[in-house]
């Protein structure tokens, strides 16, 4: 090499180092501008944008924190608003991109959900033949299509060692979750229209309402009673002590904060998914299951005998008010009092509902466009459109029509019909899982009669869950065929 370009190699080095120094320069001076949240939210993503490069399963954990707090730091795009949840979704499924071609793997597994999504997806687009903002339905149809990324990046890539550290993060997270909730509800911390009983405060999170609230609760919970379920097995059966502990602790937290947050939905949603679970393991463990099916129903007998006076009567009282509505009434000629409003208002959202679907029967208004259409079907006294229509069948009927519900349906039919067999077929930690998935779609189904939990990126977890069985699964088929394996237990 010549002296020529010996010194023009050692200017080139110097200007790399100037330019490497003028860029930490400018995030310095970046960072120090912004304000304090914003600057630690902006230093701890980067930070977790290069360890998901790295590791693209830590992006499914990153997604797992996202989701109840993403929600506190989003930017507004007309009707679209991008959060955390979105960022680490593309991050998702670049360093999987990458990961990819990088090891020229370009073979995929196609689990078994993928194709009823995609079909829901495709009926999604369909919709917007008819849809009055494009915007709107541009956003509904991302949702789906990040539920697709999010399902087949875990189906294919989480093992075993992954699996777990997702589960303790839903589990850890969801206790952070209920201990805020708990706090709100005693320190009586929110806006008045939350206050109980004078003293206390529902419980919402950073969820806005206490509805979207509980149904976060409600799709965690069923990990925590899946993972316990696994004490009706025998011993060498079960999940490791450690997770019992843990699950148990993460469980009683978010159970007591589903409590205060005084939603009917969440109580119903999780009493069906609780009764699912445990007949899931009756019709599987046998005699073990049909003691604890007998004390259920003794102890059920000794509520209706007497017990229900032990019940504090504003319990009850919040549990029956909605009972007289649940026939067809037309809310047009019930007089709206403190007592009723909120069961009046929900129901003259599913009018209006009924009135798109009836007008739209085959493909809908559009998906995504209830609020956009509502002022055309809002019944008198309830002009506000609310985002949606506190019902997802009628919400979903009216934005896409009879097609969009057959397909829909025909998806989550799938989806508990694979989960279902799931907890026929594993054992240990695999079942535990299992069940878990189980509850939470059988939550989903029921809480989603009255209202839509398909909001603030909860379907995420939904993804994130139902893709965990699709892999546990695969990789118990896989193991099955070598006696030695053994896939019961966990991190410790």
């Amino acid at each position: 090499m010549t002296g020529f370009e010996v010194a023009w190699q050692s200017r080139s080095d110097i200007w790399r180092y100037v330019a490497a120094v003028s860029v930490l320069i400018a995030l310095a001076v970046l960072l120090a501008l912004l304000p304090l949240s914003w600057a630690a939210g902006l230093v701890l993503g980067g930070l977790g944008a290069v360890l998901a490069l790295v590791h693209p399963e830590l992006a499914v954990v990153l997604l797992v924190l996202a989701i109840p707090f993403g929600s506190l730091r989003q930017v507004s795009l007309g009707p679209i608003r991008l959060g955390a949840t979105d960022l680490f979704v593309i991050l998702l499924l670049a360093a999987w991109l990458m990961r990819r071609i990088a090891r020229r793997e370009f073979r995929l597994y196609w689990p078994p959900l993928a194709s009823p999504i995609s079909a829901f997806l495709m009926v999604l687009v369909l919709s917007l033949l008819v849809t009055t903002s494009v915007a709107h339905s541009a956003k509904e149809i991302a949702k789906w299509a990040e539920v697709l990324v999010v399902y087949l990046f875990v189906a294919n890539e989480s093992d075993a060692r992954w699996t777990r550290v997702i589960i303790a993060a839903l589990l850890g997270v969801g206790a952070l979750v209920a201990l805020h909730g708990i706090y709100q509800f005693l320190f009586r911390v929110g806006p008045e229209g939350f206050v109980l009983f004078g003293r206390y405060m529902r419980a919402y999170g950073t969820f806005e309402q206490p509805n979207p609230y509980a149904g976060y609760l409600g799709l965690s919970l069923p990990v925590a009673v899946g993972l316990l379920g696994t004490l009706l097995l025998p011993k060498r059966d079960r999940v490791s002590g450690c997770w019992l502990v843990w699950a148990g602790l993460c469980g009683a937290l978010m159970f007591a904060a589903l409590v205060m947050s005084w939603s009917r939905g969440g109580w119903f949603g999780f009493t069906a998914a609780t009764a699912a679970m445990v007949l899931a393991m009756i019709l599987r463990s046998g005699r073990t299951a049909m003691l604890v099916a007998a004390l259920a129903l003794l102890l059920a007998y000794g509520v209706l005998a007497g017990g229900l006076s032990l019940v504090p009567s504003s319990l009850i009282q919040r549990i029956g008010d909605f009972a007289p509505y649940l026939g067809w009434v037309d809310v047009r000629g019930v007089e709206i009092t403190d007592a009723n409003f909120s069961v009046l208002e929900r129901m003259a959202h599913w009018q209006a509902a009924l009135g798109m679907w009836t007008d739209h029967p085959w493909l809908g208004v559009g998906i995504g466009n209830y609020e956009a259409v509502y002022p055309s079907y809002a019944l008198p006294l309830w002009p506000l459109p609310l985002g949606h229509a506190h019902n997802y069948y009628l919400n979903i009927a009216a934005e896409t029509g009879l097609l969009g519900l057959a397909v829909y349906l025909f998806l989550w039919g799938t989806a508990l019909l694979q989960v279902w067999r799931a907890t026929r077929q594993a054992s240990g930690w695999a079942l535990g899982i299992a069940l878990a998935a189980f509850g939470m779609l059988i939550h989903l189904a029921f809480h989603n009669l009255f209202d839509n939990l398909f909001v603030h990126a909860m379907y995420l977890q939904v993804a994130i869950l139902l893709g965990i069985v699709a892999a546990t699964m695969r990789d118990t088929t896989v193991q099955s065929s070598v006696p030695s394996v053994r896939t019961v237990g966990g991190l410790c």
